[in-house]
């Protein structure tokens, strides 16, 4: 009987611990959807940072003012765009068509906006008090003077929830979907292919700013 009754009391001892353990896990997880709710810096951007860290293509929250995040998407390289298209001769044989300088560059273009749709779709999914962010898309540039890879901008758009709100996303492309959902869209397309072209940072001092404080090689998992 002793040996029971001793069990017994460890028994609702350990009930007891895990009704208190229980209460703080709740209360913890209140606290921290009502500063999720409320944009406090800290819980937005942890969530964020958890949100995206399985993300194929990396990204990253780096700031909230009021009801608006900043947000950081990087991009492949022109590169990830393949040199042929599947197609058939007049015949009609199977055949393999070498892309043209503007079609390679619409598919690129269609690329960078997919990811950073990606992006805020996630971001608005994951903060419900975010009501707009202001996106930047970069890519790898090269190598500094000290060996790690330094990023450009080829995109910078700002995008409201509400904007998105209604897209009809399986019957228009990215690209026009960010035109017609930014509030501001920056891109620098070059020549009659219209490639896409780094930003120009001279004349855009808080892009050049956001891009010193970024460290490329980390974000992507390559430092």
């Amino acid at each position: 009987m002793g040996a029971r009754a001793g069990a017994e009391t460890e028994v609702r001892s350990l009930e007891e611990t895990l009704a208190q353990r229980q209460l703080e896990w709740q209360r913890e997880i209140e606290g921290e959807w009502r500063g999720l709710r409320a944009n406090e810096p800290r819980i937005v951007l942890s969530r964020l940072a958890s949100a995206f860290e399985d993300n194929q293509a990396a990204a990253a929250a780096v700031g909230v003012l009021h009801e608006e995040v900043s947000l950081i998407a990087v991009v492949p390289g022109v590169e990830v765009v393949p040199e042929r298209k599947p197609t058939t001769t007049a015949k009609g044989n199977l055949s393999l068509k070498k892309l043209t300088k503007r079609e390679t560059a619409d598919v690129y273009k269609l690329v960078v906006c997919g990811h950073v749709l990606a992006t805020l779709k996630e971001c608005f999914a994951t903060a419900p008090g975010i009501s707009s962010a202001r996106i930047v898309a970069v890519r790898a540039a090269g190598h500094g003077d000290d060996g790690r890879r330094r990023p450009e901008a080829v995109m910078a758009a700002r995008v409201s929830r509400s904007a998105l709100a209604g897209v009809r996303w399986q019957s228009v492309d990215a690209a026009q979907i960010l035109s017609d959902a930014a509030s501001e869209l920056v891109a620098t397309q070059r020549g009659v292919s219209k490639e896409l072209q780094p930003l120009d940072v001279t004349q855009q001092p808080d892009l050049g700013t956001l891009l010193d404080a970024v460290d490329f090689d980390e974000m992507t998992g390559q430092g």
